[in-house]
């Protein structure tokens, strides 16, 4: 009952690409795109989230559209407390009689001074208190693993910014490989790649498109060919270009293999004793980055070990800290202190 006076707790995952915030008792009841626009004129925040990220690319020179995250921390702390404050009075309309206890998910290699820029920002933004957890931890619960058990467990969590690929076992990480690619990445590798190849400029919210509906990591059947609208790179007027999934393939190759060196790389840090585990229960994939066409495939062809993408790949990192407020007193060991 006190608890309650003081504030619903809350869980966010607060990514480079979307964030997703979960409220103790109700779920998963906030998820838009990490972005949040300014009036320079001003200085007036105009929007966050969805309505910003459209914003994005095509905003005036009053107006700029930015993303405060980047690698899955934070670049800009003032704007990243203005995001942070917006999603946290979204869901916490009584801002003025209490404060929320809130745990936010870092990257497993963020510094001490990126943690601390976090707990800040949050504190900022109306928390009363923060904890932190490491994001490939938080999605190995969201998946439902059994990280409290004398066992190994692998996850790869692959997010808009970052990969998190860590090995579980007795309710710590035992050993981890994360990296600088993700989403971002991959789009990054179509832009260019477009570019080089067909003389075409496209924006990124045209190469997130290509990615969900024609890329792959493997080859796979049935992919249509995508249809591509741009600038043209010598005449700067309009143009359209279809492209194969196997061209699509191509581009993104560099990131996917990132990845999947990323993981080689956890597995050969294993002790033999879980390795032996990770064999059996196989990797767990999670993370928006776990839906790209083909990707178990590739795992599984690149390591010939069983590779699984969790129930609701997306959210097991929030779904992960949301399980760590509902069990607070026995899952609060998980927490890493800044």
């Amino acid at each position: 009952m006190f608890g309650s006076l003081l504030g619903r707790d809350i869980a966010i995952d607060l990514g480079t690409a979307n964030t997703l915030v979960y409220v103790r008792g109700e779920g998963v009841v906030l998820r838009e795109p990490s972005v949040i626009a300014i009036d320079n004129t001003r200085g007036k925040v105009l929007a966050v989230g969805a309505e910003a990220k459209q914003m994005l690319g095509r905003t005036p020179g009053t107006i700029n559209a930015h993303r405060p995250m980047k690698d899955g921390v934070i670049r800009d702390a003032d704007y990243a407390t203005e995001m942070i404050r917006h999603f946290i009075r979204s869901v916490h309309k009584n801002r003025y009689l209490n404060k929320p206890r809130v745990v936010i998910c870092v990257p497993i290699g963020a510094t001490q001074v990126e943690k601390k820029t976090i707990k800040e920002a949050a504190k900022l933004a109306g928390a009363r208190e923060v904890f932190l957890i490491p994001e490939p931890m938080a999605a190995a619960i969201g998946a439902g693993l059994p990280v409290g058990e004398a066992r190994g467990n692998m996850v790869c969590d692959i997010g808009g910014g970052t990969s998190e690929i860590a090995v579980i076992s007795l309710g710590g990480i035992v050993c981890a490989k994360p990296i600088t690619v993700g989403g971002d990445a991959i789009d990054d590798a179509i832009i260019n790649w477009i570019k080089r190849e067909y003389s075409l400029h496209i924006g990124y919210q045209t190469a997130e498109k290509i990615k969900i509906e024609a890329a792959s990591a493997y080859p796979t059947p049935g992919l249509s060919h995508a249809e591509i609208r741009g600038r043209d790179v010598v005449t700067g007027l309009p143009r359209t270009v279809t492209v194969t999934p196997e061209e699509i393939r191509k581009a993104i190759e560099e990131p996917v293999l990132q990845i999947i060196d990323a993981i080689k790389g956890a597995l050969d840090q294993t002790p033999p004793e879980l390795s032996s585990d990770i064999i059996d229960r196989g990797i767990i994939l999670t993370g928006g980055g776990a839906l790209l066409t083909g990707l178990v495939q590739r795992v599984e062809s690149e390591t010939g070990i069983v590779t699984y993408v969790a129930e609701s790949a997306e959210d097991c990192v929030v779904l992960g800290s949301g399980k760590c407020l509902e069990n607070f007193e026995s899952l609060k060991r998980v927490f890493i202190d800044a």
